[in-house]
């Protein structure tokens, strides 16, 4: 336990110690960088998932074939219709 308590105390030592007049400018370039990284990717994977939300990952996706067969069990079995009023009412 001591040890990982070390561990982050000198992690935490370190990172607080570039915020001081000994800073050291890779740093904080680097850190920029990884993060630049990191959002740009995020920004990427989330343009795929939108793609793949709206256009489907084929021509005809499972979704689609489902909906598809459902309207035709609809039109077959009548569901949904508004019935005649001399029929019904």
């Amino acid at each position: 336990m001591i040890p990982v308590f070390g561990t982050i105390l000198s992690i935490l030592s370190s990172l607080t110690g570039q915020l001081g007049p000994n800073y050291d400018p890779l740093f904080y370039d680097v850190m920029v960088y990884i993060f630049g990284t990191i959002m740009f990717t995020i920004f990427l994977l989330a343009l795929i998932a939108y793609w793949v939300r709206i256009h489907g990952w084929g021509y005809k996706d499972n979704r689609e074939r489902w909906v598809d067969e459902l309207d035709k069990h609809f039109e077959n079995e009548g569901i949904g219709l508004i019935p005649d009023n001399g029929k019904y009412w």
